[in-house]
């Protein structure tokens, strides 16, 4: 209607179907949020060996596309392969990726780490930025499906992102967690059991 007959239809009208449209396409995106957590959470998998460096690079191609004009340094570790279902492990990186991309938007110089450590407990994998940060008291509520800290006038989205990636996470025999403070940014470290039960 305002591609065929906006201009015949005074501001009134424009407006209202704007909103419209403006509601299906936010309905739109939190339909494939939900369909993304379904897929998270049953299926088999299918286990491969992959180069998370790699997927961090692509992803982070991506997103500089979208915003070429925001300053934004992503330091990638190097060589991180791991086993993993390579097309769940891409929708949890994009999710935690997106996430600090989206929370560092404020910030002149925006910093997006990928890295990894390992101690006597294991190996942990980890995304640092430099955002706006959140208070840790509510730590345990962000990964519950559409429970959010900011509002989505400031930082659009659906809720369910860090959600879906805790079941991946889960479904890879592993563990996620946080790190953050008001103003200072956030860490979201994690762990992949070496071996999976592909039956999960």
């Amino acid at each position: 209607m305002l591609s065929d007959c906006g201009e015949q239809l005074d501001e009134k009208p424009r407006q209202f179907l704007a909103r419209i449209t403006t509601s299906a396409a936010k309905l739109h995106e939190l339909m494939d949020s939900l369909l993304a957590l379904s897929r998270a959470s049953r299926g088999q998998l299918t286990l491969s060996t992959m180069d998370l460096s790699e997927l961090t690079r692509t992803i982070a191609g991506e997103l500089q596309r979208l915003e070429p004009a925001r300053d934004v340094q992503f330091v990638i570790a190097e060589n991180v392969s791991v086993t993993a279902d390579d097309r769940l492990m891409r929708i949890a990186l994009e999710n935690l990726l997106e996430n600090a991309w989206k929370f560092t938007r404020e910030q002149r110089h925006a910093r997006i780490e990928f890295g990894v450590k390992s101690d006597h407990e294991g190996v942990t994998y980890f995304i640092k930025d430099n955002g706006v940060g959140f208070d840790m008291v509510y730590a345990e509520k962000i990964f519950a499906a559409f429970q959010r800290l900011h509002p989505e006038s400031r930082f659009p989205g659906t809720g369910i992102g860090l959600a879906t990636v805790q079941r991946i996470i889960a479904r890879h025999g592993g563990h996620i967690w946080v790190e953050s403070a008001t103003g200072s940014g956030t860490t979201f470290f994690f762990t992949l059991a070496a071996r999976v039960d592909v039956s999960l």
